[in-house]
């Protein structure tokens, strides 16, 4: 099953940085990548030891309603160096319009350099289900109960 997500450049995007793709066949995610402002692509953004950045996209997006883009680490990235995203999964809603950018920190012990046009997340479309909360004077009894983090065992 596939869902249509619509795209928008910002006026100060680079063309030709992709759009999100799939890298491979089964891959659940969708690459995206930075588009860094035009001062800062021949140098990229520098991500110190410990602090976070939001990297720009250039893109805006229209997810249909029933639906959200999940914003997931790389694999690689945090492997290799450390990278991460503070948030994970992030979340973009059905009804938000604003520019697409990822946060990212860095977990790692050395200055990492995002490039322009890198892959630095993956977008994951997702179903959404709406709850209704109500209050109610019990819960039903489990075999956990009220056994909080660590409470089912080791890790």
């Amino acid at each position: 099953m596939s869902v249509v997500i619509e795209m928008v450049r910002e006026d100060w995007a680079d063309p030709a940085v992709p759009l999100p793709d799939y890298a491979t066949a089964g891959a659940a995610g969708a690459d995206l990548r930075a588009n860094l402002q035009p001062e800062d692509r021949a140098a990229g953004l520098s991500l110190q030891p410990g602090c976070r950045v939001l990297v720009p996209t250039g893109l805006r997006v229209a997810i249909p309603e029933g639906h959200e883009m999940q914003i997931r680490p790389r694999s690689g990235l945090a492997l290799k160096h450390g990278i991460g995203i503070p948030n994970a999964p992030g979340t973009i809603d059905s009804d938000y319009r604003g520019p697409l950018g990822v946060i990212l920190i860095n977990f790692g012990g050395e200055v990492f350099v995002i490039a322009h046009g890198a892959r630095i997340a993956q977008a994951v479309a997702a179903p959404v289900l709406r709850a209704r909360f109500v209050l109610t004077g019990t819960l039903d009894a489990t075999v956990r109960g009220g056994g909080g983090f660590g409470s089912t065992g080791v890790g």
